[in-house]
């Protein structure tokens, strides 16, 4: 076995990350690229098993959706857009949407604080640091969960509520980093508003697409919170042992990636992973696990991951989108068998359930992957038919 550099330091939260869980301990790896790029070698934790390491796939189709027309209020142009969108969700889940009227110089300034966050010394970042059964905060590699498997990335993580405080991203950078943060946080909170925007008009044509109205999602997500990830994928030296992102499915209901051009997103479908190549101006849209409970598994949650390489860095903004939290998650009675006496829908495949029990699970007992919502499901004692179950 070839020797290999270890970093660690002290950790404040007192956290020894063995196997993957937390538990009391004196140390964790400590992700500060400008230390680990110029190691011949990664860390022995950032190394994935052979069978889930990277390689060339091939390009995953994936439908580039044109809101021009639905966002004009035109009819035939909505339908289409709508048939294409659940062609998408019905197989993998993924799609790319262009002229969505989010303003080119908020995208732009985004990516851009997020770069310049991403730059200051660790001691800084770290101001932010992830609190243990946090969802918020700075953290590198998930260190200070995971002790093997380490994804070869940095995020920072933070709430936006669409009834709360209009400017609580502001206030939360602020607190974290400090009054001269403000500009930061007031790009942050712009940006956020403008996905919040779209990701509404993305509900209503996922109801039309589904048949249940194109305003039943909409409502449903309205007063809704969002956690923005920006992540940072710094170049790597050995590429090929790591992962920026390990394999997984989001947990939250819809996800819109903001990405730069550089490449590094993969889905796993049609039996094999397969990239989706950056397109400037589009942003990617995809199906999580919240959403595929609310369509009873007609849309998919598929399992995605992200690669690196040893020249560019590549930077994106997640915003995942959310119901509230106390909010029950249940499929339209539209999408479940008996429904007027029909037999178009199925039975039920997911129990009922809330966001705050999901997001509790997926931060203090388990590791998101392609079994996040089944484990969560059967984690709550759903061993009966399904189908048993009383039709809302």
């Amino acid at each position: 076995m070839d020797s290999r550099p270890i970093s660690l330091l002290p950790s404040p939260a007192n956290l020894d990350l063995d196997k993957g869980k937390s538990h009391c301990g004196n140390s964790v790896v400590v992700f500060d690229p400008s230390v680990l790029q110029k190691q011949p070698k990664i860390p022995e934790a950032f190394i994935w098993p052979r069978c889930e390491r990277p390689h060339l796939p091939e390009e995953l189709e994936v439908p580039v959706v044109d809101l021009e027309g639905f966002l004009e209020a035109d009819a035939a142009s909505t339908s289409r857009t709508a048939a294409a969108i659940r062609g998408a969700c019905a197989s993998h889940g993924f799609f790319q949407v262009i002229n969505h009227r989010v303003d080119a110089a908020a995208l732009h300034d985004a990516l851009r604080v997020a770069e310049e966050f991403f730059e200051l010394p660790l001691s800084t970042k770290l101001r932010a640091r992830r609190r243990p059964g946090s969802a918020w905060g700075y953290v590198g590699a998930h260190a200070d969960r995971f002790a093997s498997m380490l994804p070869w990335k940095e995020t920072l993580s933070f709430a936006y509520d669409y009834s709360g405080n209009r400017d609580g991203v502001v206030d939360y950078i602020t607190s974290k980093l400090g009054e001269e943060f403000q500009p930061m946080g007031r790009v942050h909170q712009r940006y956020c508003a403008a996905m919040k925007k779209l990701s509404l008009s993305i509900m209503e044509l996922l109801g039309i697409s589904l048949g249940v109205g194109r305003d039943y999602y909409r409502e449903f997500f309205d007063d809704g919170s969002s956690i923005m990830r920006c992540n940072n994928y710094p170049p790597c030296q050995e590429p090929e042992l790591t992962l920026g992102t390990g394999p997984h499915t989001d947990p939250t209901a819809l996800t819109i990636l903001h990405q730069d051009q550089v490449a590094g997103l993969q889905v796993f479908a049609e039996g094999k992973w397969r990239s989706v190549s950056p397109i400037a101006g589009a942003l990617v849209i995809n199906i999580g696990d919240t959403f595929m409970a609310l369509t009873n598994g007609r849309y998919k949650s598929c399992l995605h991951r992200a690669v690196v390489n040893r020249v560019r860095r590549r930077r994106s903004l997640a915003f995942f989108v959310c119901p509230q939290a106390d909010k029950v998650v249940r499929p339209a009675k539209e999408l479940l068998v008996g429904h007027d006496g029909g037999g178009g829908g199925v039975p039920r495949k997911y129990p009922d359930f809330t966001w705050a029990e999901l997001l509790e699970f997926t931060q203090s007992h388990y590791r998101t992957d392609a079994s996040t919502l089944q484990n969560f499901t059967d984690r709550m004692g759903m061993n009966k038919d399904a189908s048993q179950m009383e039709v809302f």
